[in-house]
């Protein structure tokens, strides 16, 4: 790739998002971070140089969405080569247990956010007739656990728009991918400790975010003939 491909990356400041970041830049790619922390995300942008540049966005405020999603599309000229819906928000809780507020600001962050962006930026890209979306799902779009019920209603709804999407775009040069990985060793499990808890997997024993962004950059890097519909991914 050379240094005229273009991509969105949510979720950047940190785990999967910040080592596709490193792994684009490296190939060339310019590259667009959108996360909520100032701090982390503009170091990182720093550390990737000039390719780089970096976007605090709430993305559970569809104001602010639709207002980043302009500000890219502006400095890009048009929409990215490629936008990767990767931010998500964790939270456990039972069904009983958790607020309507806490429930509503998960679906929002992981299902609205990612339909507003895309619903931002795929006009132009079927206008081209080229662009690639990833979607980075999760084991939970389709499996659920316990005190999981936020989280899995929003990955599968999540995989229902991605499957949506596939349909709606065969044939127009737009491409749609899902990414659909294990428990990932990530800063998303320190309030968890997944260690002391053994329902869940031990952070040894799960795929590094190195693993997931080299299974998103393969899948963005493709042919342009070349569509991968769905990728899942688990620890070996």
């Amino acid at each position: 790739m050379t240094t005229r491909r273009t991509a969105v990356i949510t979720g950047a400041s940190r785990g999967i998002g910040a080592a596709l970041a490193r792994r684009a830049v490296s190939e060339g790619v310019r590259v667009a971070l959108i996360a909520r922390t100032r701090g982390p995300l503009d170091a990182l942008a720093v550390a990737l140089g000039p390719l780089a540049s970096a976007h605090v966005c709430d993305l559970a405020n569809p104001a602010a969405v639709s207002a980043v999603a302009a500000a890219i599309t502006g400095a890009f000229a048009g929409a990215p080569d490629t936008l990767v819906n990767n931010a998500g928000l964790f939270q456990l809780a039972t069904v009983e247990s958790m607020s309507a507020d806490d429930f509503a600001q998960v679906i929002q962050t992981n299902l609205v956010a990612p339909f507003l962006l895309t619903r931002a930026m795929l006009p132009a890209m079927r206008q081209r007739g080229a662009g690639t979306i990833v979607t980075v799902g999760s084991i939970a779009d389709r499996q659920v656990f316990p005190e999981n019920g936020a989280y899995a209603a929003s990955k599968f709804g999540l995989r229902a728009l991605h499957e949506a999407m596939r349909m709606e775009l065969r044939g127009s040069g737009v491409r749609t991918t899902l990414v659909s990985p294990g428990p990932v060793d990530t800063s998303l499990w320190d309030p968890v400790n997944p260690d002391e808890r053994p329902e869940f997997t031990p952070r040894a024993a799960m795929l590094s975010a190195d693993d997931v962004a080299d299974a998103i950059w393969y899948a963005m890097s493709r042919p342009p003939s070349v569509n991968i519909d769905e990728l899942r991914l688990s620890r070996s």
